[in-house]
């Protein structure tokens, strides 16, 4: 069995699989794998968790016990580990992080030699490993540990070189909500560079005060900060760096979707396709199809982005969380990056990012969560389907139904989108009711 979720291991720190036991067998487990066919390197960075301090030691034992060479990262955002990894032909990078969760929580994933998500066959092989107990290298092939000191400074170049040479952002005062995560000193010395006046707020990591009230899954603040400032944009990421939200000078929250709009629309040329999620906006497809970029859902998660985008051959996507993959300009979603080819469209188009989503008109969309005493398969009714069917023709092809079984606990999400807001919430309502009724209800 793997031990490897859709994201890598995640879970509350000091409960299995997320200790300090765990994280040693992990990283023994690992470098046996990668080392298989000779000394292996691996990159190890992290966020500002305390816990990742504990995590990050016994990793790096288990991996220098396997023979494995480590290079420690310290805190810097996913995409930075990523990259760095490609950068020193690492054979694998490690990243420390819950991503956008509370500081007690946190996990471990890994990349591959490429920067991307390790292969499901080598996260196989480690998970299988995990079993064998730890057989210890002679002394003189135990695996060695050095500190990467100028990592920030190479990612930040990194992001810059993702900007057009000919652009600058003089004149462009930005908001920047670091979420008290791994972000806080790349992301505004980034914008800093580039020549923004730069507000950075979250910026002061404790330990424990990851995404607490900030980030890009508590964006108020940001949008509170960007009117008192009188900023242009506001910009804010999560925990690990991976995913942004923004806000524009009116202080409306511009989310994923948004941001793919503005990305796909950029050039002179459209881009030729994009993927998004079953989350999507409606609003987005619509839009797109009008601009003639064709547009594909694919299952909630950025591996599934992904792979719909190697599929299609094409190089945008992401979902509307704020996680965004641009392809032709890094191997993962990279909330800065993402959020550098925003500004950069502003300035070409010379719009304001208000302007640039304007034509993006995002559809109601109300989801109603229904709680089963034991889970039933809602698609096993006949009457149910029949409410289904009758419920999205009556949309016109101007909304969509999406139900979906949880994959935790006994619930059926019922999410219904569309132009009329008033029609979406009845028919949300009207549904979860009917789901109550056929397949018995907790309450």
């Amino acid at each position: 069995m793997s031990h490897f979720g859709t994201d890598g291991i995640r879970g509350r720190f000091g409960v299995d699989p997320i200790t300090p036991e765990f994280a040693l067998k992990l990283g023994y487990a690992a470098g046996k794998v990668l080392a298989a066919a000779g000394r292996a390197e691996v990159m190890v960075g992290k966020d500002t968790r305390l816990s990742g301090y504990v995590l990050e030691a016994a990793l790096q034992s288990g991996l220098n016990a396997a023979g494995v060479n480590v290079r420690l990262l310290g805190p810097l955002p996913t995409p930075a580990i990523a990259h760095l990894t490609r950068a020193f032909h690492a054979d694998a990078g490690i990243v420390i992080s819950a991503s956008h969760n509370p500081y007690f929580d946190n996990g471990i994933k890994f990349f591959s030699g490429e920067g991307k998500k390790l292969d499901d066959a080598v996260q196989n092989e480690i998970s299988a490993m995990l079993d064998q107990p730890i057989v210890i290298e002679a002394p003189d092939q135990l695996g060695k540990t050095s500190r990467v000191t100028d990592a920030a400074g190479r990612y930040i170049e990194f992001c810059k070189s993702t900007f057009p040479y000919s652009l600058s952002l003089k004149g462009m005062t930005i908001v920047i909500d670091c979420a008290h995560g791994a972000g806080y000193v790349v992301a505004p010395a980034v914008l800093r560079e580039l020549g923004a006046t730069v507000i950075p707020i979250f910026n002061t990591p404790s330990g424990v005060n990851i995404n607490d009230g900030c980030g890009s899954t508590h964006p108020e603040a940001l949008q509170k900060a960007v009117l008192e400032h009188g900023a242009d944009v506001g910009m804010a990421l999560d925990g690990d760096g991976d995913r942004i939200v923004m806000v524009d000078h009116e202080g409306k929250l511009v989310d994923g979707d948004s941001i793919l709009y503005v990305l796909a629309t950029r050039g002179d040329k459209p881009a030729a396709g994009v993927v998004g999620t079953l989350m999507s906006n409606m609003g987005l497809e619509l839009a797109l199809r009008d601009q003639g970029v064709a547009f594909k859902r694919a299952n909630v998660g950025d591996r599934y982005v992904m792979a719909a985008l190697d599929e299609a051959g094409w190089q945008l996507g992401g979902e509307a969380s704020g996680h965004i993959l641009c392809l032709d300009k890094s191997t993962t979603g990279d909330a800065l990056i993402a959020g550098l080819q925003v500004l950069a469209t502003i300035i070409e188009k010379q719009k304001s990012l208000a302007e640039l989503t304007s034509s993006l008109a995002v559809f109601p969309q109300v989801l109603v969560n229904v709680r089963l005493t034991e889970m039933r398969d809602p698609f096993g009714d006949e009457v149910l389907n029949d409410a289904f069917d009758q419920a999205e023709a009556s949309l016109k092809g101007r909304g969509r139904l999406l139900i979906r079984k949880s994959g935790t606990e006994p619930v059926i999400r019922v999410m219904v989108e569309g132009e009329n807001e008033t029609l979406v919430t009845k028919l949300a309502n009207d549904l979860a009711d009917l789901v109550r009724t056929r397949l018995g209800s907790e309450a």
